[in-house]
């Protein structure tokens, strides 16, 4: 017996911009946290949500940070800023807030749970719920910096590179995927393995899916409309090579970009190596970035 159109519309769930917003948390002074935020109901999967990082007393609409995290796109957690930067207290997140931010950090399906392009897919729909949700949050969503680390590099510049953001910081991710092969160190990567992280990302290997590996890499989609970039690489970076980050900085600038490009001497990946006070200046360098590309414009009639 079909069910009658009153109870699907009972059952069906409500949109997630309709959905009650969690209840505050204050992990840190001066700062609020909507911890568990529902942001997309995928067919087929697992609710995706964010955590919403907010200063207690705002003045005036936010800029936003939205933040995706690293992993190999195969594990992480909304909660993590890379495994440097742990142990600080208060925690990036909440140093964001304190600084004047709104920070979204996002879940997104992972490559065990499905292929490339559904990760963009989610991030976006995570920008789109800012959007429609911004006036009740209180978020300048005009105002919008993308920033990752590692994987989630790779998803913040795809990410600024194709919806309308104000810039990008992308710690030592992957620019080129199909670069990738002849860019490492000899041995150290097969474009015909089909169990690297990229590989399981796109569904098949490098070597056999070139098409695929180019339409998730962020150089595919570099144009002079691009907003500005902040990319810091570790000069030994073991799993990404810099020259990812290089090649990204050289499309921008060749389309006419604002581009920072910063190795790091002496960084392996996810800042290994690098002594505490230089992690530091590379997170001070990314909020920097963020507040000079999202300061708020002047006042009618101000200068």
């Amino acid at each position: 017996m079909p069910l009658s159109p009153d109870l699907i519309a009972l059952l069906t769930p409500p949109a997630p911009t309709r959905l009650p917003l969690p209840p505050a948390a204050h992990p840190a002074p001066g700062v609020r946290l909507l911890r568990g935020a529902v942001y997309s109901t995928p067919a087929n999967a697992r609710p995706l949500e964010l955590d919403l990082w907010l200063p207690d007393e705002p003045q005036g609409a936010l800029p936003v940070i939205v933040y995706i995290h690293g992993g190999a796109w195969r594990t992480g957690t909304r909660t993590d800023m890379g495994p440097r930067l742990r142990g600080w207290r208060p925690g990036p997140f909440a140093r964001l807030a304190q600084a004047g931010f709104a920070v979204a950090s996002l879940d997104y399906r992972l490559s065990g749970e499905a292929l490339y392009p559904a990760q963009l897919d989610d991030v976006t729909a995570g920008l789109a719920w800012l959007n429609a949700r911004a006036a009740e949050l209180g978020l300048d969503t005009r105002r919008i910096v993308t920033w990752g680390e590692s994987a989630g590099a790779h998803l913040a510049a795809l990410l600024a590179l194709t919806a309308p953001v104000s810039g990008c910081v992308a710690w030592y991710g992957p620019t080129d995927l199909t670069a990738l092969p002849a860019q490492s160190a000899p041995g150290a990567y097969d474009a015909a393995d089909p169990r690297t992280p990229e590989a399981l990302l796109i569904g098949a290997a490098i070597a056999d899916a070139p098409d695929r590996a180019r339409a998730a890499s962020p150089v595919t989609y570099v144009t002079a409309t691009a907003p500005p970039f902040l990319i810091l690489h570790g000069t030994d970076d073991s799993a990404i090579p810099l020259a990812q980050g290089e090649e990204l900085a050289a499309a921008l600038r060749d389309a006419g970009v604002e581009v920072d490009f910063q190795p790091v001497p002496g960084a392996d990946h996810v800042w290994v190596g690098l002594p505490e006070e230089e992690v530091e200046r590379c997170f001070d360098t990314s909020l920097a970035f963020a507040r000079a590309h999202t300061a708020a414009p002047p006042s009618p009639g101000r200068p």
